[in-house]
Parts: structure tokens; C-alpha cells; sequence
């Protein structure tokens, strides 16, 4: 066994398993903290390496494509310090944190572990039902669906919508992008239907607004990695997009995307008629429905 614990975490290595346990000191990231102990079978690694420093070093691993399903949520666009593959490491524990970087590299080499992609998750990602109260509402996932609850702050137009509820059968994928403290960011779930309809996300139904705390609009990142988890793979997509842009420069879209922009164009009308959209919003609205298609 390879152990290193310092105050941000700890990481075990079995010789089969990386074990990343968060730290409990308030200085641990809420999102670290909250995911919990992450799991992380060698079959799944790229790569670790340890970068010394004078005051405090790190320890970073680096995951093979596609293998985490957080990683695929997020895009490498976690926050560094709450990223759950790095651990600081206090300058006495050097010694021990290169020796649990080298056992590691040294099963790679030994199991003769590839760096490239895969086509399957070999992280199962947060467990479900999973819900986080965010600045622009509650969402939460129990497997099958997600439900958005929209906060009293949310834009009017989400509010009389009501609550938003998505089969997991009827998503495409998640956009994710954090709330940094200086710009807003979102969490927008992608539907056959809203593939094609970007509204901005303080308007969209299908997409929560990240204005508020940044570290508490983190924690929709969970939501984000257990619905991409239960999603196709990405590798099977790929043939799928190769497919759409064949068909895109083939001729015009299918019948299909027309009759979502009608539905889309009659739902703002709606809207506009009873007064929850200003004719400046409509106009708008309207526009960038337009623009998808």
C-alpha cells in the first residue's frame, strides 16, 4: 500500500485502486468535500506526477479520455482547487508523495496500461437522487429524471413555465460552465427538441443561471456528472455527429427541426400574449430561437 495524508486529502494505492479521499480542514474545497471519496481503478489513468515546490507541491493525476464521467461533465473547467486529482503536498512529505507517484507509474508500466481513449465510463460519478439549490433554483436528478424547481429570483418567463421536469431518454447531453464570482455561468440540459434553440440561460427553461455564490453554484456540477454518467458514452456519439454533419450539408434540416421551431415560436407567442414577455424580451426570444435553426 502507497499512502500519502496531508491536510487537503489523502490518496491510497492498492495496486489496483487509487483511493482519493477529500480533507475535512475548512479549506478543502465544499465541492471536494461534497463529492466524497473518489475511486479511481488503474485502468482509468494516464498518467501522475508529483511537482515539488518550496512551499507546498502538488500531486496530479491525469485520467485517460473519456474515462471519468465528471471530467466529461465539466470540461476541464473546474475551479484548480477544487479539482479532486490534485492533492498539496507539504514540503516534509515530498519523499512520500514522489514514492506514491512512482508505485502508480510503476503498475502502469508493469499492467502496460494505455494512455488513449476509451469508449466506456470507468468512473461511476456522484450517486443518485442527487439535488442542489442554486442561485436560479433547485435541481435534482433521481436517475431517470431531472426536475428544476425555479428559486423566487428566477426570470419570470422560468417562473410561469413552472417546474421543469426532463426524461433522461428525452436528453442529449449537459453544458456546464461555473460560476466563476466575475461572470455568470449555467447548467443547461440539451433535449432532441432544444438541441437547435439556445436561449440565454436566464431566459431558457431548460437551463439554470449561475449568478449567485460560486461556491455553492459549484455543487451543480454533481447534477451534471450523474446525468452525463447514465448518458451514451461519447465515443457513440461521435459517429452520430459525423452523420448530422453529412446531413447538414446534404440539403436542409429534416422536417422534424421545422416543427420544433413552430412549437418554439408558438410557446414565446404564448408567453408574449399574457404579458410575461415584454414585446423587447419577445423580440429577442424570437430572435435566438431563430438563429438555432
Amino acid at each position: 500500500m502507497a499512502e500519502i495524508i496531508q491536510r487537503d486529502g489523502t490518496w491510497a494505492f492498492d495496486g489496483s485502486t487509487v483511493r482519493i479521499t477529500p480533507g475535512l480542514h475548512r479549506s478543502v474545497p465544499l465541492f471536494r468535500q461534497t463529492y466524497g471519496e473518489i475511486a479511481v481503478p488503474l485502468q482509468a489513468v494516464a498518467g501522475v506526477v508529483h511537482e515539488p515546490e518550496r512551499r507546498r507541491g502538488r500531486l496530479r493525476m491525469r485520467l485517460r479520455e473519456g474515462a471519468d464521467p465528471l471530467l466529461q461533465a465539466t470540461g476541464g473547467r473546474l475551479p484548480e482547487a477544487a479539482d479532486p486529482y490534485r492533492l498539496l503536498v507539504e514540503p516534509d512529505r515530498s519523499g512520500v508523495a514522489e514514492y506514491v507517484a512512482e508505485e502508480i507509474r510503476r503498475a502502469l508500466l508493469l499492467d502496460q496500461v494505455p494512455k488513449g481513449p476509451v469508449t466506456s465510463y470507468l468512473l461511476t460519478g456522484p450517486p443518485v437522487p442527487v439535488s442542489v439549490r442554486s442561485s436560479d433554483g433547485t435541481v435534482s436528478f433521481d436517475g431517470t429524471r431531472v426536475r428544476v424547481d425555479w428559486a423566487d429570483t428566477s426570470d419570470r418567463v422560468k417562473r410561469a413555465t413552472g417546474p421543469r421536469v426532463i426524461a433522461l431518454e428525452d436528453l442529449v447531453q449537459v453544458e456546464w460552465l461555473p460560476n466563476s464570482g466575475h461572470e455568470d455561468g449555467f447548467l443547461r440540459f440539451v433535449t432532441r427538441e432544444t438541441a437547435f434553440s439556445k436561449l440565454p440561460p436566464e431566459k431558457d427553461p431548460y437551463a439554470l443561471d449561475l449568478w449567485g455564490s460560486a461556491r455553492r453554484d459549484l455543487l451543480t456540477a454533481l447534477v451534471a456528472t450523474a446525468v452525463t454518467a447514465r448518458l451514451p458514452h461519447p465515443s457513440t456519439r461521435a459517429g452520430a455527429r459525423s452523420a448530422d454533419r453529412r446531413e447538414a450539408t446534404a440539403g436542409p434540416p429534416p422536417a422534424g427541426h421545422h416543427d420544433v421551431l413552430l412549437r418554439r415560436l408558438r410557446e414565446l407567442g404564448e408567453l408574449h400574449r399574457a404579458g410575461v414577455l415584454t414585446d423587447e424580451e419577445f423580440a429577442r426570444a424570437k430572435a435566438a430561437v431563430l438563429r438555432g435553426f
